[in-house]
């Protein structure tokens, strides 16, 4: 039946043309144009997010092609994932890739983030500069302004589809419709397991199965840690395609390896690439031209027969982006530094981090130690925080200092001993948070922060009202977090109920325990430098003395290693589990570094250390050396030290 004996069948009326003129749409066959001639002839980029405003070229990233033309309808993969490093475009190709079904190929189509919050800012800032600058698509999706537009942050509206953008961490979100096509981003930054209900890939690619072979479905990542990367599992699974370049001088076709790049020691800007085949040098010069006449290969069988995988890293940046140079600026940086070596692999080279999980050796830790009088803070270090473990009859309490480049010095491990239940060993921790200690230059410090364990839901209660009573300037209440990437996140406000009564409100903060741990087994393998060298000691380096770090705390600071075991829905974790039973140093020095973390160590700047070290330089109130012996006691210094800090926690005393 013809849509002529529709309207005939049924009779003429408003809106009769429209329904007439879907009815054609949806019956018209898939069109011929691929996703990249399409990006050629309709996209724009504006300046509001693009450093290259204009008409899209596909040929300035000739490497994107194949990705964006496998998702075209009449493409056979089904599954196309692309790993990545940073610079390389890999999102605005997703972004075509929904131009494309707004404009000529339309169906319902779910667009997921790691979280509902970066939806919303991916709609704010990818996808109503793709609307707006694109006169194709604008004529599709009604203004945000006009009534029932459809138009909406998470939903747009477009005649014959609808893009739905939702997190990853919404179970509903991912459950909210039937999509045909499904665009997947930072995969490897999604929940293991999202609200109990699963995998949140798996979620989402359950709600195409209705599509059957018409379905497509973009993964894009970064990689993260090996074994525990989505984007490295679905690459593996797929014919793990790499972009082959030819050499300029012999045309051998190649893909680019970092360890095939060299450049004279102190000088990237004379980076070079060395061919394979004749060993020639491959300035990037030439980059351009060997990227045009570059074409993907397969280097793989696949184990998904519909599934194609792509990998590429930043060093095929086009010219003008990222360059081999600024490559070796971010290794050369990141040396001695284990999550700088870890950023890199994953966001330049698009490769993943294998953690090494073993704990550093005691004994060498042990021999390793240094001398410096106890109670004393060694010259680099200006900050003093300490981390409290809670144990069921007694708190242990380490104390740290921290220099900028993050070295620290313990200075002391003091136990604490009591029942949490009662008041006389809070009595004590009170009196340690009061304590200072003397400082190379003859100033006293105090504690600026201390963190205290409020995990053990035993004594939670006492922790809490410990912290309230103390001060927010002076404690904080922390509980370990696992799956978060950082030292320390976003507290969140809890009541501090005690006896069943409340006290008041309270913020606790978590910590990421994980985290940390690995970064302080990174700074324990350091290796000291010998006397013989005269070189410093390398940023981070871990100091333990005599008089504080005996056998049983080296021992407790190594206590932990990093396994992976099979979790839930058969994905692999990586947890830190004890090879001994005592481990409280471990714990202490994570709640300290969570307490320099919340005072926002990491992100001082040079001038703020240099303010602390000049506070320091002034006259003490009490001299560096020895006490005078005729007991008469030391005279009041008039010099004041600057108001550079705020008297959080009496930094400086």
């Amino acid at each position: 039946m013809t849509g002529e004996q529709i309207i005939g069948e049924f009779g003429n009326f408003d809106g009769a043309a429209e329904i007439l003129q879907a009815w054609r749409d949806g019956m018209a066959p898939e069109p011929a144009l691929l996703v990249s001639d399409w990006a050629d002839k309709h996209r724009m980029l504006g300046s509001r997010g693009s450093a290259e405003p204009g008409p899209w070229r596909t040929n300035r990233t000739p490497y994107l092609r194949d990705v964006m033309d496998a998702l075209s309808p009449a493409h056979p993969a089904r599954r196309v994932v692309f790993m990545k490093g940073a610079q390389v475009g890999g999102t605005e190709c997703g972004n075509n890739w929904i131009g494309y079904v707004i404009h000529h190929a339309p169906g319902p189509m779910l667009a997921v983030q790691p979280t509902t919050e970066l939806a919303k800012r991916f709609s704010d800032q990818r996808i109503d500069p793709l609307v707006e600058e694109t006169p194709a698509i604008r004529q599709r999706v009604a203004p945000a302004r006009s009534r029932d537009s459809g138009n909406r942050q998470l939903s747009k509206e477009f005649p014959g589809g609808q893009l739905v953008m939702t997190g990853a961490n919404s179970a509903v979100g991912l459950r909210s419709m039937s999509a045909r096509f499904l665009f997947l981003d930072e995969v490897d930054a999604y929940p293991g397991d999202v609200e109990g209900e699963g995998d949140p890939v798996a979620l989402a690619e359950a709600r195409a199965r209705t599509f059957g072979w018409r379905r497509k479905t973009l993964l894009v990542s970064t990689p993260t840690i090996s074994g525990l990367s989505r984007i490295e599992r679905e690459y593996l699974a797929s014919d793990q395609r790499r972009f082959f370049l030819p050499c300029p001088h012999c045309g051998a076709m190649q893909w680019l390896r970092f360890e095939r790049l060299v450049w004279d020691k102190g000088e990237p800007d004379s980076a070079r690439y060395l061919c394979e085949a004749c060993d020639g040098a491959i300035g990037e010069q030439h980059k351009t031209a060997m990227l045009a006449g570059g074409e993907w290969r397969p280097t793989a069988i696949p184990q998904d027969p519909h599934a194609i995988g792509f990998h590429i890293s930043a060093l095929y940046s086009p010219v003008g982006w990222f360059s081999w140079s600024q490559a070796v600026r971010d290794w050369e940086a990141a040396q001695g530094d284990d999550r700088a070596i870890k950023t890199f692999r994953n966001t330049v080279l698009g490769e993943t981090w294998q953690e090494s999980g073993e704990a550093p050796d005691w004994q060498r830790l042990y021999d390793r130690r240094e001398e410096w009088a106890p109670g004393t803070v060694a010259a680099e270090g200006l900050l003093l925080t300490a981390g409290v473990d809670v144990q069921r009859d007694r708190l242990e309490a380490s104390i740290w200092a921290w220099a900028q480049d993050r070295q620290s010095w313990l200075i002391e491990h003091r136990i604490l001993v009591g029942i949490p239940f009662e008041a006389a060993v809070w009595d004590e921790l009170r009196g340690l948070l009061g304590e200072t200690w003397r400082h190379a230059s003859g100033h006293r410090l105090g504690l600026a922060m201390t963190a205290i364990d409020s995990g053990d839901g035993m004594t939670t209660a006492e922790v809490y009202a410990f912290v309230r009573r103390a001060g927010a300037g002076r404690a904080i209440a922390v509980k370990g977090q696992d799956g978060l990437r950082a030292a320390i996140g976003q507290p969140s406000a809890t009541e501090v109920r005690r006896n069943g009564r409340k006290l008041g409100g309270l913020k606790v903060w978590p910590v990421g325990s994980s985290f940390l741990k690995g970064e302080t087994y990174g700074w324990l393998k350091l290796e000291r430098p010998t006397a013989e060298s005269g070189d410093p000691f390398p940023p981070g380096f871990v100091h333990l003395p005599l008089h504080a770090a005996g056998e049983e705390f080296c021992r407790q600071i190594t206590a932990e290693q990093f396994v992976a075991r099979a979790g839930r829905n058969g994905f692999r974790r990586l947890e830190w589990v004890k090879t001994r039973e005592r481990n409280e140093a471990l714990d202490c020095r994570v709640y300290a570094r969570a307490a320099a973390a919340a005072l926002g160590m990491d992100g001082w700047g040079d001038g703020r250390w240099a303010r602390m070290a000049d506070a320091l330089s002034l006259p003490a109130a009490e001299p560096a050396a020895a006490a005078p012996t005729d007991g008469a006691a030391p005279a009041a210094s008039t010099t004041r030290p600057r108001g550079w800090l705020a008297p959080r926690g009496n930094w400086l005393r």
